[in-house]
C-alpha cells in the first residue's frame, strides 16, 4: 500500500533561506524545517560570513536549481533565478495567448465566484468550494476554464507614525511597531542610505529594522512601495533567533517588495528592508554590511489582517493534468487533491521551466500544476491579495496517450557530442564516457559490463518495476534501452536519454546532474539529461563523492550502480513531471534536491554502502522542497507512471 501524507500548511514563501546563528546566508536546501531550524543565538554579536552578490539581476549564475542536482545547493541564487523564470513563464503565455487567436481556439468556460464581494467564510475551505460541474476532460465537459472572483481580507485602521530616528540597522535599534499588541496596522516613511553606513557614510550598507509580535494563525502583510526609479527594496521577516522566515523581492509591483507570511510560532520577529543587493553579516551590528547598493527613500505599510481565500471545485480523471495561474489582487495559487490535501501551492510563477511543448497555463502572479491521480473533486484555491482576481485553470490528458510509440528512456554511458545550451551551458561539448571513471572509484575495465547492469537494474526497479506494482495506470509502458546492447535510438519519436559521463568542465555546467525540463504530463517525449561523474568519483574527503561512502567492506559496483541508478532517476523523473522533494525530512525519495547524498544515495544506518543494509529510494509521497518556493504534498510515483501511458 502507499503512504499517504497528511500536511498540516503554516504558511508560504516567497523563497526560504536557512540561517547557521544569525548568519543570513545565501538560499539553503535545509530551508527552516531543516535540522538547523531554530538555532539558539550564542551571546554577543557573531562573524557572519559575507552574502555572495548575483552577478546582475535576472541573469543567474550555475544551474538552474530547480532542474539540477547539484553539490553544494547552498552557492544556488534562487533569488536571480525566481525572476529569470518569471520571465520566461511571461514570453511563453504571450506566445500560447498569439497561438490561440491564430488557431481560433474557443473560449474558455467563464465563471464568476458566488461569494458576494465583502465577505468571507463562503468558500474559504474545499469543503466550501464553489462546484464548477462543467469543467472537466470528458467529452462532455469543457477542459478551459476562466474564474473572476474578489478577494476581501480583513481592513484593520493603519497608524501612520513618524520614522525611528537613525540609527535602526540592527535587532536591537528595531523600531517598534506595536504589531501584535494591538491591532492597529503600522506605516512610516523611510530611507534606505540615511543612516550612517549608507554609501554617504562608512558604505558598508544601510538597513532598517523594524519589531513586531507574531502570534501563530495570524498573517502578517509587509509592503514597500518607492517612487519609481529610486530604491530596489527587499524585506525579510526574521524570527527570535534571526533565522529568516520569509522574503520577498519584487511583488509589489516593478521592483517594490510585498511580503505576506503566516506565523507558525508566537514570538518576537523583525522585518528587514534593506536595498537590492546588500545584507547585514551580523543582525546585531549594524556596520557589518557587505556594502551599499540601491539606496532610497520608501514607504513601508505592516498590518495584521484575516486574509480572503476561495476555492473552486473540479472534477479530474486519473492522469489529467491540471494547471492554474492567476492575475489581478492574488497572489497565491494552489491545489488541493481529493483527499483535500493541498499538492502544490505557489506564490511563483515557474512555468518557464516546462517544456517546449506543454499546453499548461503560465503568467500572472502564480502558477500551480497537479497530475491526478485518483478520480474525483480537486481544488484550486487563490488568496493573498485584495480585490479583483482572473484565474485560468485548464486541464489536458497526459502527453502520450493515444500516441505510438511508447516512451524510450536510453541510458547513454559511451560519453556524446552535445548542444549544453538547452541546459543553460556554454554550447556544443564532448563529455567523456562512463569507463573513463572506473579508476576512481577503484574499479577496473573488467568491472564496466557488471557497473552497467547494476545501474540498469537500479533504473528498471525504480522507473519500471515499482510504477508497474502501483497499478495506478493499467496503460503503463516504458521501454529501458542502453547503449552497451542497443543502437542509439535518440532522434527517434518518443526516446528520450540520460547521458552518464563527462564532467562539470567538459560540460561547462556546475552540477552531478541536470534534465532539460520539468514536464509535467511528458508533453515533450524527446528530451536529454546529463549525469556527470567528476563530482561522484571525486576523493573521499568530497561528501558528494561516492567515495566518501565505501571501504573495504564495501561491494563497490554494487553500490555505484545503485547511486548513479538513483541519480538517473532523478533526473529523468524531471522530465517525466516531477519537481523537487524536502531532502532532509524522515521520508527519502528519487527526487529529494541535493545536499542529502547519503539519502540519494541509499547508504544504510551503518554509512558505508555497498553493504547489506543499504536502503531502498523510490518515487513516492513527500514534501515539496521548501527552498524552492512550492508547499503541499507531491506524489512523485504517480506525476511519473501518468506521464508515461501508452
Amino acid at each position: 500500500m502507499r503512504r499517504r501524507i497528511t500536511l498540516v500548511t503554516v504558511g508560504t514563501l516567497a523563497i526560504t533561506l536557512m540561517t547557521t546563528n544569525t548568519a543570513m546566508a545565501q538560499p539553503d536546501p535545509a530551508g527552516p524545517s531543516g535540522p538547523t531550524a531554530g538555532p539558539s543565538r550564542s551571546a554577543g554579536p557573531a562573524a557572519l560570513p559575507t552574502i555572495t552578490k548575483p552577478t546582475a539581476k535576472g541573469t543567474p549564475a550555475g544551474a538552474n536549481p530547480l532542474l539540477a542536482l547539484l553539490p553544494d545547493p547552498t552557492k544556488a541564487d534562487h533569488v536571480a533565478w525566481r525572476h529569470w523564470l518569471a520571465a520566461k513563464g511571461e514570453q511563453r503565455a504571450d506566445l500560447k495567448a498569439r497561438q490561440r487567436v491564430t488557431a481560433a481556439a474557443p473560449a474558455p468556460l467563464l465563471v464568476d465566484e458566488e461569494e458576494p464581494a465583502g465577505i468571507r467564510g463562503g468558500n474559504d475551505t474545499p469543503a466550501t468550494a464553489q462546484r464548477v460541474a462543467a469543467f472537466g476532460t470528458a467529452a462532455d465537459r469543457t477542459s478551459r476554464l476562466r474564474v473572476l472572483g474578489e478577494l476581501s481580507p480583513e481592513q484593520v485602521v493603519v497608524d501612520t507614525v513618524a520614522p525611528n530616528p537613525e540609527d535602526d540597522g540592527s535587532i536591537p535599534l528595531a523600531s517598534e511597531t506595536g504589531i501584535g499588541t494591538t491591532r492597529d496596522g503600522y506605516r512610516t516613511s523611510a530611507a534606505i542610505g540615511d543612516g550612517p553606513h549608507g554609501s554617504a557614510g562608512s558604505g558598508s550598507g544601510d538597513f532598517d529594522f523594524y519589531q513586531l509580535t507574531g502570534t501563530a494563525g495570524e498573517t502578517v502583510t509587509i509592503d514597500i512601495k518607492t517612487p519609481p526609479g529610486t530604491l530596489d527594496p527587499l524585506v525579510l521577516l526574521l524570527d527570535e533567533a534571526g533565522g529568516v522566515v520569509a522574503f520577498n523581492d519584487d511583488s509589489g509591483g516593478g521592483t517594490d517588495s510585498h511580503l505576506l507570511h503566516t506565523f507558525a510560532e508566537d514570538g518576537t520577529y523583525h522585518a528587514l528592508v534593506a536595498g537590492y543587493y546588500s545584507l547585514p553579516e551580523d543582525l546585531y551590528d549594524s556596520g557589518s554590511g557587505s556594502g551599499a547598493a540601491s539606496e532610497g527613500p520608501y514607504d513601508v505599510t505592516i498590518q495584521l489582517a484575516d486574509q480572503d481565500t476561495d476555492f473552486f471545485a473540479v472534477r479530474l480523471r486519473p492522469g489529467d493534468v491540471l494547471g492554474a495561474s492567476v492575475k489581478g489582487s492574488a497572489t497565491r495559487v494552489t491545489i488541493y487533491d481529493t483527499d483535500r490535501r493541498e499538492v502544490h501551492g505557489s506564490e511563483q510563477d515557474a512555468s518557464g521551466i516546462y517544456s517546449a511543448n506543454s499546453p499548461l497555463p503560465g503568467g500572472g502572479n502564480a502558477v500551480t500544476e497537479h497530475v491526478a491521480d485518483q478520480a474525483g473533486w480537486h481544488y484550486v484555491g487563490v488568496t493573498n491579495g485584495d480585490g479583483n482576481y482572473d484565474i485560468t485553470v485548464e486541464a489536458y490528458r497526459p502527453g502520450l496517450e493515444g500516441q505510438k510509440p511508447s516512451q524510450t528512456l536510453f541510458l547513454d554511458f559511451d560519453g556524446a557530442r552535445l548542444n549544453t545550451a538547452i541546459f543553460g551551458g556554454p554550447g556544443v561539448r564532448t563529455l567523456s564516457p562512463m569507463r573513463a571513471f572506473l579508476g576512481r572509484w577503484g574499479l577496473s575495465a573488467d568491472d564496466e559490463d557488471a557497473l552497467i547492469d547494476a545501474i540498469i537494474a537500479e533504473v528498471e526497479e525504480n522507473l519500471r518495476r515499482d510504477l508497474v506494482a502501483s497499478g495506478l495506470n493499467k496503460r503503463f509502458d516504458l521501454r529501458i534501452r542502453n547503449s552497451r546492447d542497443h543502437a542509439d535510438p535518440f532522434g527517434k519519436p518518443n526516446v528520450s536519454r540520460v547521458i552518464v559521463g563527462g564532467t562539470i568542465d567538459e560540460s561547462g555546467i556546475p552540477t552531478i546532474g541536470i534534465a532539460q525540463s520539468i514536464d509535467p504530463g511528458n508533453f515533450d517525449a524527446e528530451e536529454s539529461a546529463l549525469v556527470l561523474l567528476d563530482v561522484l568519483s571525486d576523493p573521499a574527503d568530497e561528501e558528494a563523492s561516492l567515495n566518501h561512502y565505501v571501504n573495504e567492506s564495501s561491494d563497490r559496483v554494487a553500490f555505484v550502480g545503485q547511486a548513479v541508478g538513483n541519480i538517473v532517476s532523478h533526473e529523468a523523473g524531471h522530465f517525466f513531471g516531477n519537481w523537487h522533494v524536502d531532502q532532509f525530512n524522515e521520508q527519502a525519495n528519487l527526487m529529494d534536491q541535493g545536499g542529502n547524498f547519503a539519502l540519494m544515495f541509499a547508504v544504510g544506518p551503518d554509512g558505508v554502502g555497498g553493504t547489506a543494509d543499504d536502503t531502498d529510494v523510490d518515487f513516492g509521497e513527500d514534501v515539496l522542497n521548501p527552498n524552492e518556493g512550492f508547499t503541499g504534498i507531491e506524489d512523485t510515483l504517480g506525476r511519473t507512471v501518468f506521464g508515461l501511458t501508452r
